[in-house]
Order: structure tokens, then C-alpha cells, then sequence
């Protein structure tokens, strides 16, 4: 009984290698990547930037092609009924004269912590009213690219300040937002690391996944995805059927990870433990080698606080010979 125990184990231990080990080699490949950036307005002011100057020397400077927005649910309608737009109108206004297309997100969540940014007022009723004024007000802005309904909203893990969200509204959202708009592409997007996509390739045109390669936990450790093939992201993208062409990398580690310490606070050297110019580097190597035909970069405000505030501009260079 014994021997044949081992024997099965042996075999598991066998088939395990085995698959790694084509996971690797699936890794090899290099497949073109179109970069765009995220950018975030309240993270800018956060970090002491201007954050108008800020936004404008991304475009001006690094000129992306493609630019990551959010219409933040608690911003756009503090009070109920009331929609002011003003500080999103401008973005897309210099989005449309630099020619830069944008992804939209929209929804309960939205990039950035606290993750969920849902006004303290509202109830599961009025999220329609939002979502209807923000879709009829951008849907011909000749900047507009791609809709993305929510962030992540199929995480299956605790992360952010996100008691009062309500996944059961993902699907009829998709639906009201496609019934609003026909004539743009809607992106779901999951967690690169621990999600398994399967929501957010059956709701959206476009499945975008996070990609992070160093973070750290609650309690303050280094975890590392060094030990993850490549081709385990375009494994699990064409079991769902998602094209080269409808895969994204919606938020491409590009900044430390804080655990919400400002950068003031801690160290460039404590930083550099989860991004440093050599890791940024191997994180754009190794996304050109997940079969993902574009990615957008998730710090650009980080790249200009340590520009402007550490007159270190060895990021913002490497992004402005990248994206050129």
C-alpha cells in the first residue's frame, strides 16, 4: 500500500513539474504591448503635486496614447442629484488635444484606495442615476476609448473600504451601461495574482487583469511573484477565450507599495524593496511576455513626486523612452 502511495505521489510531483515547466517555455514568447498610464487626480494632491500641472506634464512629456480616468461615484454626486463634472471635463478636454484616447471607469468601485468610493448618502437605487449621467455625458467625447464598468469587482478577497458594495449590480450595470452606449467596448477587470476571471470575462468586451510583482502584506513582509510564469496569464486569458487583441493589462505595477505610508515617511530605500528602475525593467519585460496587447501603468504620480520632490527623474525618462 505504501509503494503505491508513493508512487502516486511521485506521479502528482511529475505532472506538476511538467506543467511549470511548459509554462515557462510558454513564457519565452514576446508578444508588442501598447502602454498607457492611470492617473489619478486626489493621488496627486495626496503626494503635494499640482495635480493639473501634473496631469499636463504626462501628456505634454511622456505623451501617452492611451490614458486611464475615473468618474468617482463621491466626487461627481456628493449630494444627490447634484453632478459636477468640472475637474473630469478638463482631463478630457486635454486628453482629446493630446490625441490621447481614454478608458473610463465607472461604478460602486474605482481605482485607488479606499477602492470603493461610494457617496455615504447613496442607496443601490440611485447608482443608476450616476452611472446614466456620466455615460450620456462622455459618450461622444471624441476622447473616449473603452468603458470600464467597475474595478475588480469579482476580487475574491477582502481589500478596501468596501462594506457597502454590492456585486449583484455588476451585471445589470454592464448591461445598462451597453443599452446607453452600443458603439464603445466595455472592460471588466480582475486581480492578475488571485482572480480567476471568470465574471469578468463572461460580462466585458475586454478582460483587464492587474499585474503586480512584488507587494507587501498587512503585516509589513515581502511577497513576491518572481516564482509566476508569464504564461499563466495567457493560459487562464485563452481558456476564457479572450484574443490577444481583448486582453489588457489594466494596472501595471509601476510605484511602491506603501500600505499607506506616504512617501515622505518612508525611505528611498525602504520604497525600492517593492520598485526600483531595475524592477520596473524586468515588470515591463516579463508583461510583454503575458500575451496581453496593452497595458496601462499604474504610478505616474509617483514618477513625478520623485521628479519633483526627489529630483530623481530615472522613472520618468525610462517612461518617456518607452512610450515614444
Amino acid at each position: 500500500m505504501m509503494h503505491v502511495l508513493r508512487n502516486i505521489i511521485l506521479i502528482i510531483i511529475a505532472c506538476v513539474l511538467i506543467i511549470y515547466a511548459v509554462l515557462w517555455l510558454s513564457s519565452i514568447k514576446k508578444y508588442p504591448v501598447e502602454y498607457g498610464i492611470s492617473f489619478d487626480r486626489d493621488h496627486a494632491s495626496y503626494l503635494g503635486l499640482d495635480w493639473k500641472k501634473t496631469y499636463l506634464a504626462m501628456l505634454d512629456d511622456l505623451k501617452p496614447k492611451y490614458i486611464r480616468l475615473s468618474a468617482r461615484w463621491d466626487e461627481i454626486e456628493k449630494v444627490r442629484g447634484k453632478f459636477n463634472t468640472a475637474d473630469l471635463d478638463w482631463q478630457m478636454l486635454e486628453a482629446a488635444k493630446h490625441k490621447a484616447k481614454v478608458v473610463m471607469v465607472v461604478g460602486q468601485k474605482t481605482p485607488r484606495w479606499p477602492e470603493c468610493h461610494i457617496p455615504e448618502w447613496a442607496s443601490h437605487a440611485s447608482l443608476e442615476e450616476y452611472v446614466k449621467y456620466v455615460v450620456e455625458k462622455y459618450k461622444n467625447h471624441p476622447a473616449l476609448d473603452i468603458w470600464q464598468v467597475e474595478n475588480e469587482p469579482f476580487i475574491d478577497f477582502k481589500f478596501g473600504e468596501c462594506k457597502n458594495f454590492d456585486e449583484g449590480l455588476v451585471a445589470p450595470e454592464v448591461a445598462f451601461v451597453k443599452s446607453l452606449d452600443n458603439k464603445h467596448k466595455i472592460m471588466l477587470t480582475d486581480s492578475g495574482e488571485m482572480g480567476f476571471w471568470r465574471g469578468a470575462s463572461r460580462l466585458g468586451d475586454i478582460l483587464g487583469t492587474t499585474v503586480y510583482r512584488i507587494v507587501k502584506t498587512p503585516g509589513g513582509h515581502l511577497w513576491s511573484y518572481g516564482w509566476l510564469p508569464a504564461g499563466v496569464y495567457k493560459l487562464k486569458a485563452r481558456l476564457l477565450d479572450n484574443s490577444y487583441e481583448n486582453f489588457y493589462v489594466s494596472e501595471l505595477q509601476a510605484e511602491p507599495w506603501m500600505n499607506g505610508a506616504h512617501p515622505n515617511d518612508v525611505s528611498i530605500l525602504e520604497q525600492e524593496k517593492t520598485m526600483s528602475i531595475t524592477r520596473l525593467q524586468n515588470a515591463l519585460d516579463y508583461t510583454s511576455r503575458i500575451g496581453a496587447s496593452r497595458a496601462y501603468l499604474w504610478g505616474v504620480e509617483w514618477w513625478y513626486w520623485m521628479k519633483e520632490k526627489k529630483g530623481d527623474t530615472q522613472y520618468w525618462d525610462l517612461m518617456q523612452n518607452l512610450l515614444e
